[in-house]
């Protein structure tokens, strides 16, 4: 697979196929405990996290940071993912002296995930001459990064969801996104000795055609056989399709897909596939899906970018970040993207200083080393192009990973799929 998966990402088919659905992956929250000091606002912080609360305030003329989310769509709308960048943000500015000792005014545009309005968040960003765009989440990426980077402006974002985001000069992506979320069920696929998995994928096509190839080549590579079986979004009964697979006897099935396709998937799994292993991405856990499934989710395996349910200090760091500036938020759910990727772009420009502006910003990420990922349960990243082979843009291969058990996550760990991606 490494051959493969190197040849995969660098062939036009496959970098189409990149530009998959951004519902990969999330994880429960729960909240934290003990005290040791206050924030400003009188928040008790335990303390374990004193040292991340340092007061560091942002002063002087603000560096201006575009945002665009998915958010006021008929079909997909993620308002708690920009809340969580907002609250990343109000963190930053009053404890890390925001950007360069400057602080952070987030430039806010909502895509709806409609390719038209997508193209006028990316011209408005140009327009305002922000210094640097964040991305939540969005499957218009291909809509908007050539915009933006063309105008000389970096494009970030924590997991990349497009052919551009993973590819482009100058577009930075904290983790592998969709073909490190693949290869890491791959690799776990092997390490379980799994030989047939059935993958149960929304029918849009970006994630099929990014299921098949990227998918296929990593777990053929992993000498495990993939089957692809669509499912159209909204479908309230999977059962017909859930039937057909299991005939072909898999070892475990895989659910990609936003909230409804994998409730359906899941309830009839959990009549038709008892004792079959299941693994999913992180959307497959928002809480109207655990409410649905039940105990049927207990045993679920769950690959995603970030860990926000356990006692890790990041995960204790986000759920404390939300207490603080955000907690009408959600801290389960899909939240934690938007704060991951504003906390991170702050931690890669960490060392910068001086003069900030769209050039000095894309030369500090190009040399971003060993950043730690936001809430990444102990994932680093560096943007050296070098992490997923046929991706410059990723800067990290690794993935979370958790069990669902009693309706939470549990058994939290990292994946590192790095030997299925050499050559």
């Amino acid at each position: 697979m490494i051959e493969s998966v190197g040849r995969a990402l660098s062939s036009p088919r496959s970098r189409a196929a990149v530009a998959l659905v951004s519902t990969t992956v999330l994880l429960a929250g729960c909240g934290g405990s003990g005290g040791g000091s206050t924030t400003a606002a009188g928040t008790e912080v335990p303390a374990a996290l004193a040292s991340s609360f340092p007061g560091t305030k942002a002063t002087g003329a603000p560096v201006k940071i575009g945002l665009i989310t998915n958010e006021g769509g008929s079909a997909i709308s993620q308002p708690e993912t920009r809340e969580s960048a907002q609250a990343a943000m109000k963190y930053a500015n009053a404890n890390l002296g925001g950007i360069a000792g400057r602080p952070i005014e987030l430039v806010i545009c909502k895509t709806k995930e409609e390719p038209a309005t997508a193209r006028d968040c990316a011209n408005q960003m140009v327009e305002q001459k922000v210094d640097a765009v964040v991305l939540t989440s969005s499957g218009l990426g291909d809509s908007m990064v050539p915009i933006v980077t063309g105008a000389g402006i970096p494009w970030t974002t924590s997991i990349a969801a497009s052919n551009s985001e993973g590819t482009t000069a100058n577009a930075f992506s904290w983790t592998g996104g969709f073909p490190t979320t693949m290869t890491s069920m791959a690799a776990y696929a092997k390490e379980k000795g799994y030989k047939k998995v059935a993958a149960f994928v929304i029918d849009a096509p970006a994630a099929v055609s990014g299921v098949e190839a990227i998918g296929k080549p990593v777990f053929a590579k992993a000498g495990v056989g993939l089957q692809i079986v669509t499912i159209a979004a909204g479908t309230p009964d999977a059962s017909p399709q859930v039937s057909a697979a299991l005939r072909n006897k898999p070892d475990a099935v895989a659910v990609v897909g936003e909230s409804t396709v994998c409730t359906s998937v899941l309830q009839a799994m959990g009549t038709l596939g008892a004792g079959i292993a299941r693994m999913s991405v992180q959307s497959c856990v928002a809480p109207e899906v655990v409410d649905a499934v039940g105990p049927g989710m207990d045993g679920l395996q769950v690959f995603s970018s970030f860990d926000v349910a356990s006692d890790d200090i990041e995960a204790q760091l986000y759920r404390q970040v939300m207490k603080e500036y955000s907690p009408s938020t959600p801290t389960q759910g899909y939240a934690a993207i938007g704060y991951q990727g504003v906390l991170g772009l702050v931690r890669a420009l960490h060392g910068l200083t001086g003069t900030v502006s769209s050039k000095t910003i894309t030369t500090a990420l190009h040399s971003a080393r060993n950043v730690v990922l936001p809430a990444g349960h102990g994932i680093t990243f560096t943007c050296d192009s070098k992490a997923v082979p046929g991706l410059p843009s990723a800067c990290s291969a690794k993935e979370v990973t958790g069990t669902m058990s009693g309706g939470k996550l549990d058994k939290m760990g990292v994946v590192d799929p790095s030997p299925l991606f050499a050559r």
